[in-house]
Parts: structure tokens; C-alpha cells; sequence
């Protein structure tokens, strides 16, 4: 029944004379409470409808209906916040008698070997500090005598037959340890000025941080040869270009860790892949323990690599080098990446080695003032002993980095995409150059060519490929652009993309002067195989290269280095009258990307390179191309780690030209330096416009 709002419903009134002014308060019944309370179970806030129909029910006012249900949430609320400060209060409680517990515990704790009393907090810590310096002795004397056998080896003769200590399966690694150890460059690894009178100078590390970097290495050995034994649900595969991913999840469940970086802008890289390498596993170990190999191996990866120090002793059953490296490719709108890490290698059974490297809070020390954006987490590899002098790799890359603001729009999609620097980048790089140097020692059948035998002597042919070699790694340095000038009233310079920098010549193997370097990247809409096929077509040549006026070049000698016609070095003869002079040229392509370098070079120091000179003699200054995907990814095909191609995946690729110039004169006049930016930024966008129009998109941009 509807009654009247103010009066409704309830059995007990209360009402005050309304003359005196004072309100009215009304109770409700029974019934009608008990019919809130069930709604209030199904529904605690009720809507205008639903308050309407309560309100028709039960005879009450619909503004009633809604200060009820505003009541009882806040009373329910209430309710159970008492309820969880008593369950709180109660845990509170329970853990402090627990904790007095064991604190009584610990003061009546007893010596298990001759049930006496423990030793107090002070006592302790001397005991401790002891067992230090005992070990420290230790050490020294170790090193002393281990010191002694190896001089004593090496000046006995040693019968046939005889092995080195450090060859001894779990006595470590092949080869030599400590005397192949390259010095710290200090010119070349950046640091603080304050910092060379440091006691972290790596000529003196601590021997309490030494004990603490051969944890930090065993641990970080542990990680990676669960995660090398590990499949789904750690590993999964990644959607877009089919490679194995770390889960984030299920890796943070099993190895938790703070972020080192906590901008938001920072991000994980992971990736897995595995292949078969073409050199024994004990060379590639030994390879690999060198810096100075290791930048050879991976030329267009690392542009700088040194061994800091060396921590060997033998107890920890593995080589450990403290090391420096930076790793830059692809186009100097790509930023470099710095790590000072450990690099700790383990032989696991006689066909088997696992190293790995992880970066270090200590190290991080001597680096510039400029933090570092890039941090490395338990990554390597492990290498295992095949048949027919090969091997099986399987690469494991994770790190931590913060360099998407500083990477062009161009390559995020590569770089933040795990591709630029991913397992299956330092994969293929190590499967080509083991494929070169089996061409260069004569291991491996060159191709039948015409222009093979022009160079019939295999001395010649090895050195005017270590020739190529240094040609590539001084071209790939170059693209870094970490000496780059900043001319202010050239700003359509970096609107149009060029870079360009100008440095003195070191005089290593490179011309006296000064040398002025410009490159410049675009994406074009052809496959990596179109446009290596375009650059490396003679007859084509004279469509781009401008230093051939228009006219045809001829190769007259070729050196084979893989299995694909295009990895080859040519000698290319230009049409220049009346003087003698040639390019070296070297191309390489693979799943991944492609590179032509080349350098002109008179005939004089051909000849001299065929007939054994030394090859640092020869001053040479390389221009060329890189190619690379564009990391657009726009179908899918395949479901393992290396399904996926970036010929058969993407949509195009990236294009970086980089051209050197020489200016034969020491002097750096203000004047002197815009013309010598002027003409090779000329060069540079001359060159990349005959290329869009030999390729028929000169309206591309």
C-alpha cells in the first residue's frame, strides 16, 4: 500500500509535535529490512528503476530506498576494514613473537663441531676478515707457483707430444692465457680524468672486488646454461619474425632481479637462435677469449673491443676477462652501445665450451661522464664439437636498454625490434666470416671463375684479403660518426640526413691529412638480394658511381670468399686515362643484410700487396654500402627460431651510403673544412639521386 512520504511504513513511529519544529524520524519494519538486505546481497547499488520498483514494494520514499543502500555500503565498508586491521593486527603479532623467538635463539645458538658457544658479531667479523687475508695469501702463492712452471716449461725443451697445463680438459681453456692478453688502450676506452689515480684502475682491482666479480660470473654462467637447456614456457616465439623470445613472467619467476634502468622508456631485448659454424670448437673458444679476434669476427658488429684484465686463477674451473666493447652498425642514425662486462668461459665436458658475458657495477666506473644506456644480462653462447671440423652454436642475447630516443625513425622498427642486435645477427656474422676464412686457407673448393687465376699465388690471395679485411673494419668505424663536427650555418645538412664529420688521420694504414667522412640512410622498396644484385653489376656502375664519369669498369681479378657468387673480392679497373689506378673491392651478402666496400688503390701497391708486402703499408680510405632489412615485417612464414628471412618477411630495406674524402692539407682553416663538407655532401646526395633514378623511384623520399 502507498502511503504518504514522511509517514510510510514503519510500526513504531516517533513523531515530535510539529509545531515545535523539530524533524521526524521513522523506523522501519522488519520486513521491509530484511527485503533491503536480500536486494543489497544482489545488488548494492540499485539504479533509478530498481530504486523505483523498491520504493513501490515496500511503501517507501524513493530518496529513502537510496539513503539506505548509501548507509549500509558505508556500513559494510566499515565492517571490513575492522575486519582486516584485527587480521593485520593478528599477523602483526604472530611474526613478533616469532622474531623474539629467534633472536633468543641466536644469543643461545652453539658450535655444532665442539657444542660450545657461538662466537658473538664482532668475533665474527674478525674471524672473517682472517679467512680473507688467508685466501688472499693464498692466492699469491698460487700465482707464484703456477708463475714459475710456465717459465720453467718454456724454457725446457718439451718432448713431443707434450700438452700446455692450460690445455688440460677442466683445467680450462686452450691456448694462452694471460700472454694474450691485450692491454687496456686507455686513449680508446673512455673514462673520467679522476679516475686515472683510482684504485679501480684496472691495472690494480682489489682482491675483495675480485672475489665478488668471480661470483657475479659464476652466477651469471648458472643463468645462461639454464636458459641454454630451457624451452617453452621461458622461450616462446615471437609473432612477428619467428625468433625465441625470453616470457618475461615466467624468466622473472625463475631469476628475479630490480630493472637496472628505471626510465620508462627503457626496454628488454631477448632472443635465442642456434646454427652450424664452419671452424672446431677449440678455435672458435680461443677466437672468441681474444678482443682483438673478437672484433675481427664480428667486424661489422664491434667497433671496439679491449681486455681490461684478466682473472684466472684456476679455482673456479674457467677463464675469466674483464672486457670492454662497442658495438655500433648499420648507419650513424643508429646510436652505439657500451658495456664494460665480464666474460667468464667454461668447458663443460670435452666436446663442449659455454661463455658468458654479464655487465658490472665496477667497471661502469671508469666510464665516460655520460651514463651508460645499454646493460647486459647473463648472455652468450655455448659451442659444441661436431664432425668434419665444424661446430654447433646456440647464442643467447639479453639486455636492458634505453636508446629509442636516440635511434632515427628509420631503424626502430629494427633496433627496437630485437633484430639489429639479436642472436641471429651475431649468428650469421660468425657463420660468414668462418665461411671466409675457410676460402682464405684454401680449406674449402673456391668456384670455378674466369678471373680466379689472375692471382695464382695463395700467398697473394690471403694477403690482398687481409687487405679487404682491414678495408671493411676501417669502413664500418667510420659510420659511427663519433668524432662528427657541428657546422652551424649547415643545418640543411642534417635536414637532409647527411652526417658529416672531419678528423685528423691516425696514419694507420690510412693517408696523411685530414679526412672528411658524410653518410646517409633512406628506405627503398626493394629486397636485400635486388639491390646487392644492382650495386655489384659492372655494367650498372657507371649508372651510380660518379667517380666513373659515365664510363664502364672492368673487373680483372677475383677472390672467392663463400659459397655465393657475390661474396667475392674483385680488383675493378676504372676507365681513367693515363693513370694507374684500381678499386678494391669487397661484397658480402647473408640472411640478414649485405655490405660493398671499396677503396681506390694504384697498381704499385697492388702488386706490392700480391707479392707479400706488408699490407699496413698500403694507405687505403673505403666508401661503400650497407644493406639491411627495414624490420617491417608484413607476413609470417615458418614457426622456428630462423624461419623467418628478412628477403621473404619485410617490405623493403634500408640503404646506407657512406663516402671518405681525403683533403691533403694539415691545416684545419674554417675555410678549408666547408669546402672539403661541401664537396663530399655534393658527392653523397649526387650519388643517392642516381641511384633512385637507376631504380626507377626518383620522386621517392
Amino acid at each position: 500500500m502507498d502511503l504518504p512520504y514522511g509517514r510510510g511504513g514503519s510500526g513504531d513511529e516517533e513523531a515530535s509535535d510539529s509545531r515545535k519544529g523539530k524533524k521526524q524520524y521513522h523506523r522501519h519494519s522488519a520486513q521491509q529490512i530484511q527485503h533491503l538486505e536480500t536486494f543489497f546481497k544482489e545488488c548494492p547499488h540499485p539504479d533509478d528503476n530498481q530504486r523505483r520498483q523498491l520504493s513501490t514494494e515496500l511503501g517507501l520514499d524513493p530518496k529513502q530506498i537510496k539513503f539506505w543502500f548509501q548507509n549500509k555500503r558505508t556500513q559494510k565498508k566499515a565492517q571490513n576494514e575492522r575486519a582486516d586491521n584485527n587480521a593485520l593486527r593478528a599477523e602483526n603479532e604472530r611474526i613478533h613473537c616469532e622474531n623474539l623467538a629467534m633472536r633468543e635463539a641466536l644469543k643461545n645458538i652453539m658450535c655444532p663441531a665442539c657444542h660450545g658457544a657461538g662466537l658473538g658479531e664482532e668475533e665474527n667479523q674478525q674471524s672473517l676478515q682472517m679467512l680473507r687475508m688467508e685466501n688472499a695469501r693464498l692466492k699469491e702463492e698460487h700465482e707464484r707457483t703456477m708463475g714459475f712452471f710456465s717459465n720453467y716449461v718454456e724454457n725446457s725443451n718439451m718432448p713431443p707430444g707434450t700438452e700446455n697445463l692450460s690445455n688440460v680438459p677442466g683445467n680450462s681453456f686452450p691456448g694462452k692465457r694471460v700472454e694474450t692478453t691485450v692491454p687496456l688502450d686507455h686513449e680508446q676506452i673512455p673514462r673520467h680524468p679522476e679516475m686515472i689515480n683510482s684504485p679501480y684502475n684496472p691495472s690494480g682491482i682489489k682482491e675483495m672486488d675480485k672475489s665478488i666479480i668471480i661470483e657475479t660470473a659464476i652466477a651469471a654462467m648458472d643463468e645462461l646454461v639454464e636458459l641454454l637447456r630451457m624451452k617453452e614456457p621461458v622461450w616462446v616465439t615471437s609473432p612477428s619474425d619467428g625468433r625465441y623470445m625470453l616470457h618475461r613472467d615466467s624468466y622473472d619467476k625463475l631469476f628475479p632481479k630490480p630493472n637496472h634502468f628505471k626510465s620508462s622508456s627503457a626496454r628488454m631485448e631477448s632472443s635465442k637462435d642456434s646454427g652450424e659454424v664452419a671452424a672446431p670448437a677449440i678455435n672458435l673458444v680461443e677466437m672468441l677469449l681474444d678482443s682483438n679476434k673478437w672484433k675481427d669476427m664480428f667486424p661489422t658488429i664491434v667497433t671496439k673491443a679491449r681486455t681490461i684484465d684478466v682473472l684466472d686463477t684456476g679455482s673456479f674451473g674457467g677463464s675469466l676477462h674483464l672486457m670492454y666493447e662497442k658495438m655500433h652498425i648499420l648507419s650513424p642514425l643508429v646510436a652505439p652501445r657500451e658495456f664494460f662486462f665480464i666474460r667468464y668461459c667454461r668447458q663443460l665436458n670435452a666436446s663442449t665450451w659455454v661463455m658468458v658475458d654479464v655487465s658490472y657495477d665496477f667497471i661502469k666506473q671508469i666510464q665516460d661522464a655520460a651514463p651508460t644506456r645499454s646493460w647486459k644480462l647473463p648472455s652468450g653462447f655455448m659451442i659444441e664439437e661436431m664432425s668434419n671440423e665444424k661446430s654447433n652454436i646456440t647464442w643467447i642475447e639479453h639486455i636492458q636498454v634505453d636508446d629509442k630516443t636516440l635511434t632515427h625513425r628509420l631503424y626502430r622498427d629494427l633496433v627496437c625490434g630485437c633484430q639489429a642486435y639479436g642472436a641471429r645477427r651475431w649468428i650469421a656474422t660468425l657463420q660468414r666470416m668462418c665461411e671466409r676464412f675457410t676460402f682464405s686457407t684454401g680449406l674449402t673448393a673456391r668456384p670455378t671463375h674466369e678471373l680466379e687465376g689472375v692471382i695464382d699465388s695463395s700467398e697473394g690471395r690471403r694477403n690482398l684479403m687481409k687487405l679487404s679485411h682491414r678495408m671493411i673494419k676501417n669502413f664500418c668505424e667510420v659510420l659511427g660518426m663519433s668524432d662528427r663536427l657541428d657546422f652551424p650555418y649547415l643545418s640543411e645538412l642534417n635536414n637532409s640526413g647527411v652526417r658529416v664529420s672531419l678528423r685528423k688521420s691516425d696514419g694507420q694504414g690510412q693517408p696523411d691529412g685530414l679526412i672528411v667522412s658524410a653518410a646517409t640512410s633512406l628506405w627503398l622498396p626493394f629486397s636485400i638480394e635486388n639491390l646487392f644484385k644492382f650495386f655489384r653489376d659492372e655494367k650498372k656502375r657507371a649508372q651510380w658511381d660518379i667517380l666513373s664519369s659515365g664510363n664502364p669498369v672492368n673487373a680483372i681479378a677475383r677472390i672467392s670468399t663463400g659459397a655465393d657468387p657475390g661474396n667475392c673480392i674483385s680488383v675493378i679497373q676504372p676507365f681513367v686515362p693515363k693513370e694507374n689506378i684500381l678499386i678494391l673491392q669487397e661484397s658480402s651478402i647473408d640472411s640478414l643484410g649485405a655490405t660493398i666496400v671499396y677503396a681506390p688503390i694504384d697498381l704499385p701497391a697492388v702488386s706490392s700487396v700480391v707479392n707479400g708486402e706488408d699490407t699496413m703499408k698500403i694507405p687505403i680510405l673505403p666508401s661503400g654500402f650497407i644493406i639491411s632489412s627495414d624490420g617491417r615485417f608484413t607476413s609470417n612464414k615458418g614457426s622456428g627460431a630462423s624461419a623467418a628471412t628478412s628477403s621473404s618477411t619485410t617490405s623493403g630495406s634500408l640503404l646506407t651510403v657512406a663516402f671518405q674524402i681525403l683533403v691533403c692539407c694539415s691545416s684545419r682553416s674554417k675555410q678549408l673544412n666547408m669546402e672539403s663538407v661541401a664537396t663530399v655532401h655534393t658527392l653523397i646526395s649526387s650519388t643517392i639521386q642516381k641511384i633512385k633514378v637507376a631504380l626507377e623511384c626518383p620522386d621517392l623520399e
